[in-house]
């Protein structure tokens, strides 16, 4: 009976936040099942270098901070104690994760603890020789820690929706026509005019300009979509939005 209640209460939570980053959280902290834990995972290594980069900017050293990371998805993700005490129904994803990276290394992190990354406790696969490359180049800028974590956020967002697009025209068999046209999506460098791009793809002007039209239209529509799953109320969708566009431009 207890089991009963415990997955319709579980059915229920899912259901309230269908399709949310949250959805996942909920799921994870309610079920050990292995689905359940590798959907958290797999959302937690989008946002895991953001993390790095919060941790460096905050003064850590690149092996101190590469130990911190990896001891919080170790002790915290995999093990779920990043549960305890959880409170989703509130605030941003995002804002959440930080939180509870801060509190980690301000109460549970000692010197000397990670003599070897992530101890005995599960380890979880992160490339931080792209991610200490990742830091080196971000461009120079005055951030705090908070606003590089959000710009690093942001970026990892965007960086998301071009993938997904890019993945639907490869599957349409229309990879080249992505590569010429993604560099007048939002946050590229156009350094082709319309002209250029349409004699190198053997179509008129006005073809171009129609195909980046519907692209520019496509990413506003997934990224509101992805937008939608990091905010706990469709009325946040907006207000996120101009965040990111904010964090961007720091």
């Amino acid at each position: 009976m207890a089991s009963a209640n415990s997955d319709d209460q579980a059915t229920a939570v899912r259901g309230r936040f269908a399709s949310t980053h949250w959805s996942v959280v909920l799921a994870a902290a309610q079920t050990a099942s292995p689905e359940a834990a590798a959907a958290m995972e797999k959302l937690c290594h989008a946002y895991w270098y953001p993390l790095y980069a919060y941790l460096r900017r905050s003064g850590h050293a690149t092996h101190a901070a590469q130990d911190l990371t990896q001891e919080f998805f170790a002790r915290r993700i995999v093990t779920r104690r990043i549960f305890q005490g959880m409170q989703p129904t509130e605030g941003r994803f995002r804002s959440w994760l930080l939180t509870s990276l801060q509190n980690m290394v301000r109460n549970e992190w000692q010197k000397g603890q990670a003599a070897k990354r992530g101890g005995d406790q599960p380890h979880c696969s992160l490339d931080f020789d792209s991610a200490e490359g990742r830091y080196l180049a971000e461009p120079a800028h005055d951030l705090t820690p908070e606003k590089l974590y959000d710009r690093s956020c942001a970026t990892e967002l965007l960086n998301l929706v071009t993938n997904q697009i890019q993945e639907e025209y490869r599957q349409g068999g229309k990879t080249e026509l992505f590569q010429e046209l993604k560099m007048f999506l939002p946050g590229e460098h156009s350094t082709r005019s319309h002209a250029e791009v349409a004699a190198r793809l053997g179509k008129s002007e006005d073809a171009v300009k129609m195909a980046v039209s519907r692209l520019r239209q496509e990413y506003g529509r997934q990224l509101r979509a992805e937008v939608k799953r990091i905010v706990n109320h469709p009325d946040a969708v907006n207000a996120e939005l101009r965040h990111l566009r904010a964090a961007l431009q720091d």
